[in-house]
């Protein structure tokens, strides 16, 4: 592995819409409500900006192609600008391009910006879309909420978990975020479950019901990104870098069956470890104070803590219910309401977990604030527990 950008890249500053249905809003609008509150908290003026990265999922039934829907709402200089798409890991591959533009010294100060406006396509869930001529015939009927149910069930016969021990853990998943996405503003979904409520829902593909499922919503996120020199001289004070930035992305293997379980995400664990590895975590258990994980469903979260080496391989639904991930917890998990409950825009879901924990480590994220920051991790996953692509990024204070 490459000795990476550890400590070369400091966020400047950073800007979310709020989730939701947004019927009142295009995405030009959601742009600009994000990138105002960005530009503003960075200190600079949008034309000192270099370079810029969109990042969306669903181009052709919401934003449009190329990255020409970005550079027209912003109203951007002329600089160059990318449309990028890794499925539902989009946002952080936009802000992967524009640290590395940064570190690489291509750019004094670099845009990352990722919208979805999903809820005109009167889809109810993601809108239906070809994933080519060869996936098309191999799994033309897959849907998500089935992938992700298959996973819960390979995960329960490798590690003999009892089928209602692992639904009351999936639960309590969900009530945590609800819980949490109550205290935030901007949240989709503003309103606490219960238990039983969580237990007692419609069954969509089981075990996942109703309230396991993240809903999808309208959105945009953004960064902008700088050397922690240039924060420097701009009179940034604690300022938050980039510790590591790790992307892995399934090869077929996992689809082969002959090495993999069912059980958890291949693509994260090997992300994972690089990530600490180039960060220098030893211990993610004591030093990762907060995450932000992909929680499209809530096994995927559970199963994530594992791939993560937050939780022993097997025992998460233990610690799931031990509330090791709650607000109070050891490791809080999605203290923002995560996808379950600030929503899933799904080209600005990496951005927005980057968003909370920025707003964390400067103390601004009101009643959800967490004491002690030292690392947080925000995990983006897209695809299938079969066939993904995982990023990861890791953040904290400049040590410089």
């Amino acid at each position: 592995m490459g000795r990476g950008i550890r400590d070369k890249v400091a966020i400047l500053g950073m800007g979310c819409s709020k989730f939701g249905e947004r019927w009142d809003s295009e995405p030009a609008d959601l742009m600009a409500e994000a990138f105002e509150e960005c530009v503003a908290d960075a200190g600079i003026e949008r034309s000192e900006i270099n370079a810029a990265w969109l990042s969306t999922a669903f181009d052709s039934v919401n934003v449009g192609p190329s990255a020409i829907p970005l550079a027209t709402a912003l109203r951007l200089p002329f600089i160059p600008v990318t449309h990028v798409e890794n499925m539902c890991a989009s946002g952080t591959e936009a802000f992967r391009g524009a640290c590395y533009a940064v570190a690489s010294g291509a750019a004094d100060f670099a845009l990352a910006l990722g919208v979805e406006k999903l809820k005109d396509t009167g889809y109810g869930g993601l809108p239906a879309r070809t994933r080519g001529t060869t996936n098309d015939m191999f799994a033309p009927n897959v849907s998500a909420p089935g992938a992700f149910a298959q996973l819960a069930a390979g995960y329960r016969g490798t590690h003999g978990v009892d089928k209602d021990d692992l639904k009351r853990a999936m639960a309590h998943v969900s009530v945590k975020s609800h819980a949490n996405g109550a205290k935030n503003a901007k949240a989709h979904l503003q309103r606490a479950i219960t238990a039983e409520q969580a237990i007692g829902a419609p069954m969509i593909a089981e075990p996942i019901g109703l309230f396991d499922c993240c809903g999808v919503s309208d959105g945009a996120a953004c960064a902008i990104v700088t050397t922690p020199e240039i924060a420097m001289e701009l009179g940034k004070t604690n300022i938050v870098t980039v510790k590591a930035l790790q992307l892995s992305v399934s090869n077929g293997e996992e689809a082969g069956y002959n090495n993999w379980d069912g059980a958890h995400f291949k693509t994260t664990r090997i992300a994972a470890q690089r990530a600490y590895e180039e960060a220098g975590v030893i211990d993610p258990r004591k030093e990762i104070r907060a995450t932000e994980v992909h929680d499209c469903f809530s096994i995927t979260e559970l199963v994530t803590m594992e791939d993560l080496g937050l939780a022993d391989e097997g025992q998460a639904w233990k610690a799931v219910l031990d509330g090791t991930f709650d607000a109070d917890g050891e490791t809080p998990c999605q203290i923002d309401g995560g996808l379950k409950c600030f929503g899933h825009p799904i080209g600005a879901s990496g951005l927005r977990m980057l968003y909370e924990m920025y707003l964390q480590f400067h103390g601004r994220a009101g009643d959800r604030q967490l004491d002690d920051m030292k690392l947080g991790l925000t995990h983006n996953l897209g695809g299938h527990p079969i066939q993904n692509v995982c990023s990861i990024s890791i953040v904290g204070h400049y040590d410089g």
